[in-house]
């Protein structure tokens, strides 16, 4: 099983209480301690805007912008985000920053890509919020125009939503893109999403990777209607990677483990989250695969990963200020699960 970890940038009020001028050393010494520890093989962040479980004044750091300070500031570690939203960026823009960055960083970014969800930074921003089915249209277009301008150098789409003539895509990212004429496919895409219909049969279609439901009966639903997909478009359905998120509330016992949740409870009632929203985010964490003790979350992971789950994207939503969780999963349950 391969790993990755969120670096906390903000958006879930995971920076509360840090002062604005520490929160990039924060978030730099996050990404160094990942970039210098093996078991961890990529870090993430968000693309959003706003804060969840609720908007709020609580900074929310820009995923593009700390792609290219992680490409800066980091040797190894691969470098994600889970995921950005088609919409917030012109298709072949996007295209030429991600291109631009895995340059920065020698080849380390994944591009991870979805339609987007969340309504009030949509209309916040300007950007309305049109139906799923435009979403997706989008989604389907971009991913396009993403992969001429990384094989290619040049990208001519004329989409429904999207169009391109002729934009040059000029530095080509590294990956793929060694020898003139290269027909790889460039940067690793991750689409993200479970949408059935559509999210997944783009996944089919152009996904190295994927990102959906975690627990061991939901994975293996999805993981179902992505080999159909497969099927339908001539795809070789093991060769995309199947992911899923965690959060991860790891404690010796049960009390470290409520001790652990308590701790992040206090963190969103310092940040003024109403009463309803808290309970719920508090239940998530503690109905998560990856809240336990090492034994109990070594004995999920193990369950999910017979449903072909074999890369976890883990979010500890304490590390900012104490990572003695990720201390206790890289040595007592990485370790159980490194050769799985």
């Amino acid at each position: 099983m391969r790993f990755g970890t969120f670096v906390p940038q903000g958006w879930r009020m995971d920076l509360v209480g840090i002062a604005p001028e520490q929160q990039w050393e924060t978030m730099q010494r996050l990404a160094k301690r990942a970039d210098d520890n093996p078991d961890w093989e990529s870090i993430w962040v968000f693309d959003h805007f706003h804060t969840v479980p609720e908007p709020s004044e609580e900074a929310t750091h820009e995923a593009w912008s700390l792609m290219a300070a992680f490409a800066a500031t980091t040797s190894r570690v691969r470098l994600g985000q889970m995921c950005t939203c088609m919409s917030y960026r012109n298709p072949a823009y996007l295209a030429k920053v991600a291109a631009t960055i895995d340059v920065i960083s020698g080849g380390r970014v994944e591009m991870g890509i979805g339609g987007g969800w969340y309504e009030h930074e949509w209309r916040a921003f300007g950007y309305g919020f049109p139906s799923a089915g435009e979403r997706l249209g989008r989604l389907r277009d971009g991913v396009e125009i993403f992969r001429q301008m990384w094989t290619k150098g040049i990208a001519t789409h004329a989409g429904k939503y999207y169009t391109v003539d002729g934009a040059i895509g000029q530095p080509r990212p590294l990956q793929g893109t060694s020898a003139p004429g290269s027909d790889a496919n460039g940067i690793p895409m991750w689409i993200a999403g479970g949408g059935e219909k559509v999210t997944l049969k783009i996944a089919a279609e152009y996904a190295d990777y994927t990102n959906f439901a975690g627990s061991p009966e939901g994975f293996a639903a999805k993981s179902a209607i992505l080999e159909g997909h497969c099927r339908e478009v001539g795809r070789d359905f093991g060769s995309i990677v199947r992911s899923a998120n965690y959060n991860i509330t790891i404690g010796e016992t049960q009390r470290e483990v409520d001790d652990r949740i308590a701790r992040i409870e206090d963190i969103y009632r310092t940040a003024g989250v109403s009463d309803a929203e808290v309970e719920s985010r508090i239940g998530g964490f503690r109905n998560d695969l990856g809240s336990g003790t090492p034994e109990q979350l070594v004995e999920r992971f193990r369950e999910v990963e017979k449903a072909g789950m074999t890369y976890a994207i883990t979010n500890f939503a304490e590390s900012a200020f104490d990572t003695s969780g990720m201390e206790l999963f890289e040595s007592a349950v990485i370790p159980e699960l490194r050769g799985s």
